[in-house]
């Protein structure tokens, strides 16, 4: 500890020498002269009139304002933020498509306005159960205001209130370029939407509008059912998740990642994988790490968690989006089972309103019958470890990343529990859970002891199956595995450089790439990005949030304490980078990578990277998956556009110990 604080005044003496590379007053300067990369979504909207706009200024500067006098712990207060927000983004960014959305700007000021003084006099009668409601949440990822719809059922059903609490059905909505918060929430204030079972609420997540209900976006998901669950009486063995089109595809891969939260699900006319989906051939195809990647989120690589509950997939006949459906029919049959696909006869890409009272149907009869609260088979299937847990059970190793992993649990009648695996190294059991195992289990055809009421961890060996104390905490497990975009799932904290990088090309690149990240997290993931200066970053922030550092370890202090602290191969120097044996000149290379942060081995530390996937990628929702994997050497020789930072000329994964591995690794 008095290393480390006599290392912080050492590079606080050398800042004030320096001037300061993220000052306010030289923000215009740093963008002049920054290629402009365009903005794909929300698109470009008309020209409203500037009176308007000044009024508008004018009040969200007053609303703000008013807001600074409510406790800004009030369980009601992100019901007001995210009406300021939408209206104050869609100045920003120029999110007005009609002349009519002037009369909308007015509606959702006055709500503001409205709900403000409710607050004040603390008097809120916005969160009853009747009606159309816009509320919101804050965003553990960046701590943002995001809305959500919520339909209410009819006054007599809701007065008839289950005793355990009422059904959940949670609807994905479709791709909508245009329909940023500002529209989102005005389509929930007056609509009650494509679905409205009688004696349920359904919830409307606004998933970051449109990134496919991924990165930042599934987080908003499971964000916005557990914000309902805590307010509202929900009975958590009854939520049902649909969704269409973007919304289908979103529950293809939420089902399947989050399984154990839905009784049921039904994906209607969403893309399931990447490949086929986009119609690439072999001689199409990306380089072999980006096509790893592609198991993030394809979906028959997790079939068998859709086991656990039943599914129900719908397409219109004629619709093109069918395929999807058609891919995961092969994936159930490959496993010896068979996809409930339920076509709107004669129907293109929308509901047959007869196939979907069937659909609605078979979700009632789930509903009905609820969770069980002691399955006698747990299925579990997952490439990344993030997604590989289930109840008591979870995969905390794999033998290969990105393998076809998996563990099967089947409970005999005489209540033991019979596992096989697949390309798994290591298992955590819970044995706290009443329904797991509480003494021995067989695995893979041996019998193993477990300790009841505790956590267990069994690793295989030469010997087979043991039970292990707690691994290393230095190891990729769940929830610290990589790559890159694995980091923007959670909370996390840009970490920006004191002093300026040596080298003006890096400095230019990095100066305008930090911009990009600002921007493009506000426009696309409708946010806005946590920053602190290298000096400002606390132990607590350490613990609480992945770590964003840019810059090199001489002009970031914090990214200097941390990287030292690895056992990667690498070494910086005044002429540029040696890595893994080889140099790359600093006048022209970048290093981005993420690793467990050291001080805080339950956190990530990413270097010199926002999320990979780039406005290029955003023209369908198939292709916003991680681009990059846990390490890449940049080139500056090419100049850094809308699919890409730089030139990748050398990148990889690291292994279980978060160390190279030759055989992940592509370039020179």
């Amino acid at each position: 500890m008095i290393t480390s604080r006599l290392l912080r005044l050492l590079s606080l003496v050398l800042v004030s020498t320096q001037i300061l590379v993220f000052s306010t007053n030289s923000k215009s300067q740093e963008r002049a002269d920054c290629a402009e990369i365009e903005r794909r979504i929300p698109p470009a909207g008309i020209t409203m009139n500037p009176a308007d706009l000044k009024r508008w200024e004018v009040e969200v500067v007053e609303l703000k304002k008013q807001m600074k006098f409510v406790d800004p712990e009030h369980p009601n207060l992100a019901d007001v933020g995210v009406l300021i927000k939408a209206c104050e983004y869609a100045m920003l960014h120029g999110e007005f498509f009609r002349k009519s959305d002037a009369g909308r700007m007015d509606r959702l000021f006055d709500l503001a306005g409205k709900r403000l003084q409710d607050l004040q006099k603390r008097q809120v009668g916005w969160d009853k159960l009747e009606g159309l409601q816009v509320r919101g949440f804050r965003s553990r990822v960046d701590d943002s205001f995001q809305p959500i719809g919520l339909v209410f059922p009819e006054q007599d059903a809701a007065k008839e209130q289950p005793e355990s609490g009422f059904p959940l059905y949670v609807w994905l909505h479709g791709r909508g370029d245009k329909v940023t918060d500002f529209h989102f929430i005005h389509d929930r204030l007056d609509k009650t939407g494509q679905i409205a079972p009688a004696g349920a609420i359904v919830l409307h997540p606004f998933g970051r509008q449109c990134i496919g209900y991924k990165s930042a976006g599934e987080t908003d998901v499971m964000e916005a059912i557990d914000f309902v669950c805590d307010n509202y009486p929900i009975d958590e063995r009854r939520i049902v998740l649909m969704g269409f089109s973007m919304g289908g595809a979103g529950v293809w891969h939420l089902a399947a990642h989050y399984g154990e939260r839905f009784v049921a699900a039904s994906p209607g006319a969403g893309f399931a994988e990447t490949a086929r989906y986009q119609r690439l051939t072999p001689e199409r195809f990306p380089a072999e790490y980006e096509q790893t990647l592609w198991k993030f989120y394809d979906v028959p690589g997790y079939v068998r968690n859709l086991f656990n509950f039943p599914v129900v997939a719908y397409s219109g006949e004629n619709d093109k989006q069918i395929q999807a459906a058609r891919v995961m029919e092969e994936a159930y049959l490959a496993e010896g089972r068979e996809l409930t696909h339920l076509i709107g006869p004669g129907m293109g890409h929308k509901y047959h309103p007869d196939t979907l009272r069937e659909i609605l149907g078979r979700m009632q009869q789930a509903v009905e019958q609820g969770q069980l609260t002691d399955p006698k088979a747990i299925h579990i299937q997952s490439p990344h470890l993030r997604y590989a847990r289930r109840s008591w059970l979870e995969v905390d190793g794999a033998i290969e990343q990105f393998g076809d992993t998996r563990i099967d649990a089947l409970k005999s009648e005489h209540e033991n529990w019979d596992l096989k695996t697949k390309n798994v190294s290591r298992i955590a059991i819970d044995a706290s859970i009443e329904t797991a195992p509480q003494q021995t289990l067989n695995l893979d055809g041996a019998a193993v002891s477990i300790e009841s009421g505790v956590k267990n961890y069994l690793a295989l060996g030469s010997e087979g199956w043991k039970r292990i104390l707690e691994p290393e905490p230095i190891r990729k497990h769940p929830g610290l595995s990589g790559p890159m975009d694995d980091a923007f799932i959670d909370p996390f904290l840009v970490v920006v450089p004191s002093r300026k990088l040596k080298n003006p090309q890096v400095e230019s690149w990095m100066r305008c790439e930090l911009e990009y990240f600002k921007s493009r997290w506000r426009s696309l993931f409708r946010g806005e990005l946590r920053i602190k200066q290298d000096l400002d970053v606390t132990d607590q922030d350490m613990q609480k949030f992945h770590l964003v550092l840019w810059g090199t370890p001489d002009s970031n202090w914090m990214m200097g304490r941390l990287l030292g602290q690895t056992k990667l191969p690498m070494k910086w120097t005044s002429g540029g980078l040696r890595w893994d044996n080889r140099f790359y000149t600093a006048n022209s290379h970048i290093l981005q990578l993420i690793q467990p942060n050291p001080e805080a081995p339950k956190r990530y530390i990413v270097v010199n990277t926002g999320p990979t996937f780039r406005p290029s990628h955003d023209r369908t929702n198939s292709l916003q998956n991680p681009k990059l994997p846990d390490w890449n050497i940049l080139s500056l020789e090419e100049t850094r556009n809308a699919e890409k930072a730089g030139k990748t000329v050398r990148c990889g994964f690291f292994n279980d110990d978060w160390q190279l591995d030759p055989n992940l690794t592509w370039g020179n």
